[in-house]
């Protein structure tokens, strides 16, 4: 009898302490604690990327869209009137000063120009003629062999026949004149950008034929909203890019400001004169213009994406206003193990770049993916970094997994050996134990 009291006492005391010791792990924080007193629902570290932060310069910029031009276009318009005949260019064609655009039929001002000079001849004979016999009587006159009456009659038509010999001239040239307008050429170096005239056309006087560009220069016309027309000045450098291109394809400098807005728009003129373009810009090009107010060398830049915007709503109690509050804030890494939060200061913006006044030094690690899902004092693992192999830097990084060498799996042993101690059901088992608890 004493013997299965000692046997039921032992058994006992084994049960209590599998409870105690379960009892102990349901405490630990987040549940049930898995293999080796890991707790399963704790947060595991934030796989992020770091970039260290630098300085470089950052412009502060004034943006606008504006169509390239030349800074003169000529209209052509033919100076005589009928059927063209020949086209020589087309659309695009560079041409230079003189060149032949187009030919109008010219039969009708031969003509004109061979009777012209017909009738010079014929007025030239008749003021020699005249004028010989004005001579004479001038000379008669002064010997008194000519009367008065005879001498005014040789005079007059001497200044008719004179009159009638410049106007003969004058028509010759002017015949002439006709005669080359019948050739249209351009008066300047340039691109040809419009033609309204074809082969059978009439040409009309008053009508333009032709338009071309002189190529002394490229401009572009910006109109800015009055902040920005007031903050530019003459001689400011303006960037150029396409809208389909990133590269800078344009350079130029502010020529000329209007002195005025538009009174229906409210903008400002401002003519920025290109002094450098590459081969992709051309008349009718429209192009992103920067025009650059300011530069900051050696400052803080960090790509605008690294950067967390916090918004808050504050209501002015006096005056009940509502009021917008914006907050920025980065994430850096210390010791690429603990991120830590950083409230910012900003200065310039430019494009996806922002200058940085006050909140990071250069050679902070600046946490630039995975920082939207943290909080100040996470633990984070940077991406590329090789991971430690000791235990505790393997129990900070997650769960270990079943069957890791070392004292977890001792401590498994330990537990199924006690296990089977305590699971004995039959008799056997517990006269084991008994005799056991007897010894």
């Amino acid at each position: 009898m004493k013997t299965h009291i000692t046997s039921f006492t032992s058994l006992s005391l084994v049960v209590l302490l599998g409870i105690s010791c379960s009892g102990n792990n349901d405490q630990r924080p987040g549940g049930q604690a898995g293999p080796g007193g890991w707790s399963g629902s704790a947060r595991q570290a934030t796989s992020v990327e770091t970039t260290e932060v630098t300085t470089s310069s950052i412009s502060d910029q004034v943006r606008s869209f504006g169509t390239v031009r030349a800074q003169d276009v000529v209209s052509i318009i033919p100076q005589v009137s009928n059927r063209v005949t020949r086209i020589h260019v087309d659309l695009g064609d560079t041409v230079r000063q003189g060149q032949l655009l187009a030919k109008i039929y010219d039969v009708p001002f031969r003509d004109a120009l061979e009777q012209a000079e017909a009738q010079l001849r014929q007025s030239r004979a008749t003021f020699v003629r005249d004028s010989t016999t004005y001579e004479r009587q001038v000379q008669l006159f002064e010997r008194g062999a000519s009367s008065p009456n005879e001498l005014d009659n040789a005079r007059s038509a001497f200044q008719s026949s004179k009159a009638q010999y410049e106007s003969a001239r004058a028509a010759l040239t002017q015949s002439r004149e006709n005669l080359q307008n019948t050739e249209i050429r351009s008066p300047v170096n340039g691109v040809v950008l419009g033609r309204t005239i074809a082969e059978g056309d009439l040409a009309r006087t008053g009508e333009p034929a032709f338009e071309v560009a002189n190529l002394s220069g490229y401009e572009t016309r910006l109109f800015l909203p009055m902040q920005d027309w007031e903050s530019v000045s003459i001689g400011l450098p303006v960037q150029m890019r396409l809208s389909n291109r990133d590269e800078v394809a344009a350079r130029g400098i502010i020529s000329r400001i209007s002195p005025q807005l538009n009174p229906n728009t409210g903008l400002g003129e401002v003519v920025v004169s290109l002094i450098d373009a590459s081969q992709f810009v051309r008349q009718g090009v429209l192009v992103d213009s920067r025009i650059t107010l300011r530069t900051n060398e050696h400052s803080v830049v960090i790509p605008r994406s690294a950067m967390l915007e916090q918004v808050e709503t504050y209501i002015e109690p006096e005056t009940n206003t509502v009021e917008i509050r914006r907050n920025y804030s980065a994430f850096v890494s210390v010791g690429d193990t603990v991120a830590q939060q950083r409230q910012l200061e900003l200065g310039l913006e430019q494009g996806e770049r922002v200058e940085v006044l006050a909140g990071l030094e250069p050679g902070d690690r600046l946490v630039i993916t995975g920082h939207r899902n943290l909080s100040d004092g996470d633990r984070i693992r940077v991406a590329g970094q090789p991971r430690p192999g000791t235990r505790e830097q393997r129990l900070e990084d997650g769960p270990p997994a079943e069957g890791e060498a070392g004292g977890q799996s001792s401590s498994g042993d330990n537990g199924s050996s006690g296990g089977e101690g305590r699971s004995g059901g039959d008799g056997n088992s517990r006269g084991d134990g008994s005799s056991g608890g007897n010894r």
